[in-house]
């Protein structure tokens, strides 16, 4: 039977799960930029845009680059969990290829004793580079109400050779016993043929994000198609754990599944337009949470039933609510804009990563050979 998901409530905090990294951006061969990654720091960022407390379990190594909100776990004889991404813009006419993604150093994996001896309203298992155990998340299970999963936590291996990502079938990855447990689970389009939808969604909610497409839920006795929000992609990195950082933070203020769905396109698409670590400004934040406190009184009826479980229907005023956060978004066009009149024109051409909320670091030895700078020579 489908996992009865309790309304995360605002009164306690939630506990995310997955590494820092540290990301290598390679375009043709050449370095062009750093930047924090795993999908901890994407999610945290949103929660903490929106007000929703949060206590992020991460380890880095000594080398860790980066100043963050939610000081991490320091392991002084592992290195940072580091990962190669390599993007080639190809020939003139020719497609460009996607992404090939490397796990290049692991700093470890998080044991069930790295977890707090507290209780949480809900958890959310992101981790990117196989940090997350079974046993891990075994116990996230029992002492959080409600847990989120991101199926790349749970599917991703990495080649002993050169630690290139390939993904294997839920069922063949060790978590699969822990399905009847988890309340939602996150997939990408490529994600789900490795998930078995039809079979996961008799005991859970799965999320399938599609891009510009939007994203779709399926539970036990339906599925739903979430409208997206117009965007211009600049970097795709961290949009589905923005996505999934924006579902989460819907519920904890009192949405509908189907409009914290919304939220959630809403962060993925903020996060795309941007590059690296999205900024958002503080403004927009308020219009965000403005509508989402309207939206909840409207809908005061509409989201449990009488036991206090969700309910999955798609309630009156759907439809406005994406107008509402469609308008409000467009508060977000001007940091794009300062952004793209700061690129180089050929970062922009190129969509070469130039600014975002974390700099790019060009002189911390992550890489080990010299890193050129995009904006010519130093």
């Amino acid at each position: 039977m489908l996992v009865e998901q309790k309304q995360p409530s605002m009164g306690r905090r939630g506990l995310v799960v997955g590494n820092y990294c540290h990301d290598v951006l390679i375009r043709n061969e050449v370095v062009v930029g750093e930047t924090l990654g795993g999908a901890a720091s994407f999610i945290s960022n949103v929660l903490d845009g929106v007000s929703i407390r949060c206590d992020l379990v991460c380890k880095v190594g000594s080398d860790f680059a980066y100043s963050v909100s939610h000081p991490p776990i320091v392991v002084p004889t592992s290195p940072t969990t580091l990962f190669h991404a390599f993007f080639d813009s190809g020939s003139e006419g020719e497609e460009v290829a996607d992404r090939v993604l490397k796990r290049v150093r692991f700093c470890g994996a998080i044991e069930p004793s790295d977890l707090p001896e507290s209780r949480f309203d809900f958890g959310m298992a992101v981790g990117v580079a196989g940090e997350i155990l079974p046993e891990t998340l075994e116990r996230m299970l029992d002492i959080c109400e409600v847990v989120f999963v991101d199926i790349q936590a749970l599917i991703r291996v990495f080649d002993s050779d050169d630690g290139t990502i390939r993904l294997v079938g839920l069922k063949e990855s060790g978590f699969f016993h822990l399905l009847p447990r988890i309340g939602f689970l996150k997939a990408s389009a490529e994600e789900a043929p490795y998930v078995d939808v039809e079979e996961a969604r008799k005991w859970c909610c799965v999320l399938i994000t599609n891009g510009e497409k939007g994203c779709t839920l399926f539970w036990k006795d339906g599925e739903m198609q979430i409208l997206p929000f117009p965007a211009v992609q600049i970097d795709p990195t961290g949009a589905g754990d923005s996505f999934l950082g924006g579902f989460v933070a819907g519920l904890v203020h009192g949405l509908a599944v189907l409009d914290a769905a919304l939220l959630g396109n809403l962060f993925g698409s903020l996060t795309v337009s941007q590059i690296g670590l999205p900024k958002f400004e503080l403004r927009l934040l308020q219009r965000v949470k403005d509508e989402v406190q309207r939206r909840k009184m409207q809908c005061l009826s509409c989201c449990e039933d009488s036991n206090g479980d969700l309910k999955f229907v798609k309630p009156a005023g759907h439809q406005q609510f994406h107008s509402s956060l469609a308008a409000a978004k467009l508060m977000s066009a001007a940091p794009l804009h300062e952004c793209l009149r700061n690129s180089s024109p050929r970062a922009v051409e190129q969509g070469i990563p130039q600014c975002s909320g974390q700099q790019k670091l060009l002189v911390n030895p992550v890489y080990e050979e010299p890193i050129q700078s995009v904006e010519g020579t130093q």
